[in-house]
């Protein structure tokens, strides 16, 4: 067995092929890829997103248990994040803890590209450095 799994999404321009529709509540979200079934994740989940312009997420939402880390990779938006509307674009990453209301949308005149990580709240164990341990070896591109 492996110690990875590998999931190839493909192009990011043709992300709106995929879609959200859960049987539970009334969402269709186009251009949503979740990650966690797809790669086996056990402690998070993770999406890959693109929303055209002029469109977003429609509803309002909060987590019980998790907080959510979004990370914008291209494109203009704005995100409502309780009672405050704050701009996203390329390079921002905004963490929400889960209590708090959500919901962002396409400012611009471009396709806005993002990924949402989320997983539970306090739930990050140690140092990144110190879980780590560097290896004997040498990479095949030096």
């Amino acid at each position: 067995m492996a110690n990875y799994q590998k999931h190839d999404i493909g192009n990011l321009n043709d992300l709106g092929q995929h879609v959200f529709e859960p049987a539970e509540a009334p969402i269709r979200l186009e251009g949503k890829v979740f990650l966690k079934e797809v790669l086996g994740l056990t402690s998070m989940e993770a999406s890959i997103n693109k929303d055209a312009p002029g469109t977003g997420v429609n509803f309002f939402h909060r987590h019980h248990n998790n907080e959510e880390l979004y990370i914008f990779i291209g494109g203009k938006g704005e995100m409502m994040i309780d009672d405050e509307r704050i701009s996203v674009q390329e390079g921002t990453a905004v963490r929400v803890k889960p209590e708090a209301s959500r919901s962002w949308w396409n400012t611009g005149s471009e396709d806005l590209y993002y990924v949402v990580i989320q997983a539970p709240h306090d739930g990050f164990k140690g140092e990144t450095f110190k879980d780590g341990e560097l290896l004997e070896g040498t990479v095949p591109w030096r």
